[in-house]
């Protein structure tokens, strides 16, 4: 065989979207991402697996909420992880400028391609045409991969929370995050 004839490797297409509406498929593929990212020890708040059917709810139901928006990630079209904006209630309109990245994660097999930074830019410019002027977070003291590129992408830590989390018996400390992505809405 030729130096012509030999295949190439096509390489993976990562992609992210904002998406309203879920195909069989799509859940299928979220629920198997979300169970991924748990058994890989990260990303989510659950430290067992849930059931498929309590994985289905979960995500239909986050999109049939107003304040929740859901962006995934997707490698070669199979979606490989997320994250959501969380808007404040429409009562407190004291803190209606900031809204809360929450239930960002990527699958283990699909890391290593910029997926988790792209959910985060789509997510942040989401948040801005929105007239958001703050982002917020709050994340686990071992998830040190993610707090690297928080701290990278401009994320300040404000805090911490000595009682956080619980996981496998062992009392985790918390880190709470603010990025200011529209100065200008402030001014408002």
């Amino acid at each position: 065989m030729n130096d012509q004839t030999k295949l190439q490797p096509i390489p993976p297409k990562p992609s992210v979207e904002r998406i309203t509406e879920l195909a069989a498929n799509d859940l299928n593929d979220l629920c198997d991402a979300t169970d991924a990212a748990i058994e890989g020890g990260g990303g989510f708040g659950w430290v067992e697996l849930p059931s498929r059917n309590i994985l289905e709810r979960y995500w239909q139901g986050v999109l049939t909420m107003p304040s929740r928006e859901l962006f995934v990630a997707r490698m070669d079209h199979v979606i490989c992880g997320t994250c959501q904006i969380v808007k404040p209630p429409s009562n407190n309109e004291a803190q209606s400028f900031a809204a809360k990245l929450t239930t960002n994660f990527v699958a283990p097999w699909a890391r290593g391609h910029g997926l988790a930074k792209m959910l985060i830019e789509c997510a942040e410019k989401f948040a801005k045409e929105e007239g958001f002027a703050v982002i917020n977070l709050d994340i686990r003291e071992t998830m040190e991969k993610a707090i690297k590129l928080y701290e990278s992408m401009g994320y300040l830590r404000i805090g911490t929370h000595p009682y956080y989390a619980k996981v496998h018996g062992e009392v985790l400390k918390g880190y709470y995050y603010t990025k200011l992505i529209d100065e200008s809405t402030l001014k408002d």
